[in-house]
């Protein structure tokens, strides 16, 4: 097996799948990218046993083969080459050997049948809409992923098909988004709710670009998968029950306080009163007046800091505590210029959602100070 191509061509697959490879595994084949030559195509496949990625390019000058060889010794090496040099790719036994210009060098290599093979989803539906719409839901909500919760099902998001809609929803249990999109066409199998673990969802986001061009993802009962003309993904599903979210996004019609503000001013406020917040609690307290809004912090220090900005509110004073990181999170996340918060009093939760469309909900819950 040999290959020859430029190593700016070699970077981009490799880059594409090597972030899947962990870099400490129990098994030695895992910390391995699996690289097949075949009829004038060059596939580099990544798996961690739960997410796997294959990435293809086409090559004039290869003989056919296949090898795995050291995930991350391959992408320094071909990071630290020059990007318009040529990399030769050559199999000897059970070595594999890059050249490029005076630069050489040896890799060990494992066997391409001791790779593990991911099987094809089991009961497939298959799901069909724009590349542009499935990474902007993942856009809009992947931030309120828990990270190693114990609640395993909060590490990933919840994908949820209703008729011709779909929804993604991630909380980690202290704030929740939500964004949706309508469908060409309903999915056959009818509704249906599938988590997709966080490195999945994360892989995938990477992978979808923001065209208008349409792709199918295919939902199987224990895996999903996506094929694109340059990238093949697939993931395993969390195997657990999703909470039930609706209960707690606010109604609306049942708050009594809506302000209107500048999106990135407020954003913008939050974040220059959050220099002083405390390190571990990132806590604020917002004092909402007919007019204004003021933003204050303090830290064990005995240091402070105020900010105020002009809203859109008229009604009774409130004085309500938040983790200041949830409330940049879902502003920066908001579409639009102008951001609508709903709240009802200091022991309930906000809603902030754009001022146009739909299409998305933010919810975080209040702190006490």
């Amino acid at each position: 097996m040999r290959f020859s191509m430029t190593t700016e061509s070699l970077l981009k697959p490799l880059q594409a799948v090597h972030g899947v490879v962990e870099r400490r595994q129990t098994l030695p084949i895992l910390s391995n990218v699996l690289v097949v030559a075949k009829e004038g195509v060059l596939s580099l496949t990544g798996t961690d046993m739960e997410v796997e990625l294959i990435a293809r390019t086409h090559v004039d000058d290869m003989e056919d083969g296949e090898i795995t060889v050291p995930a991350r010794k391959f992408v320094d090496i071909c990071r630290a080459l020059p990007s318009e040099g040529e990399v030769k790719f050559n199999v000897d036994g059970e070595r594999v050997e890059l050249k490029c210009g005076k630069s050489r060098f040896n890799l060990t290599s494992i066997a391409a049948s001791d790779f593990p093979s991911t099987d094809s989803p089991a009961d497939a539906t298959r799901l069909k809409l724009s590349s542009a719409q499935l990474k902007r839901l993942i856009e809009l909500t992947q931030f309120a992923m828990a990270q190693q919760d114990v609640r395993y099902y909060l590490n990933g998001m919840l994908f949820e098909i209703e008729g011709s809609r779909l929804r993604t929803v991630a909380t980690d249990g202290h704030r929740l988004a939500l964004a949706e999109c309508e469908l060409s066409e309903p999915v056959e199998g009818g509704d249906r709710q599938l988590i997709l673990p966080r490195k999945g969802v994360v892989e995938l986001g990477k992978m979808l670009g923001s065209s208008d061009e349409e792709i199918e993802l295919v939902l199987g009962q224990n895996a999903v998968g996506l094929d694109t003309e340059s990238m093949s993904f697939s993931s395993k599903l969390i195997d657990g029950r999703f909470p039930d979210y609706r209960r707690v996004i606010p109604i609306r019609g049942d708050t009594d306080k809506e302000i209107r503000a500048d999106r990135e001013a407020l954003r913008q406020s939050l974040q220059r009163a959050a220099i002083l917040s405390n390190e571990k609690y990132r806590a604020v307290r917002l004092c909402l007046e007919s007019g204004a809004l003021s933003i204050v912090a303090s830290n064990p220090e005995q240091e402070q800091a105020e900010d105020q900005i002009e809203v859109d509110y008229e009604g009774e004073s409130l004085e309500i505590g938040f983790n200041v990181s949830y409330l940049i999170d879902a502003l920066t996340a908001v579409p639009g210029e102008i951001a609508r918060v709903f709240l009802t009093d200091a022991s309930s939760s906000c809603l902030i959602v754009p001022e146009e469309g739909e299409g998305c909900e933010y919810v975080v819950m209040p702190m006490r100070l």
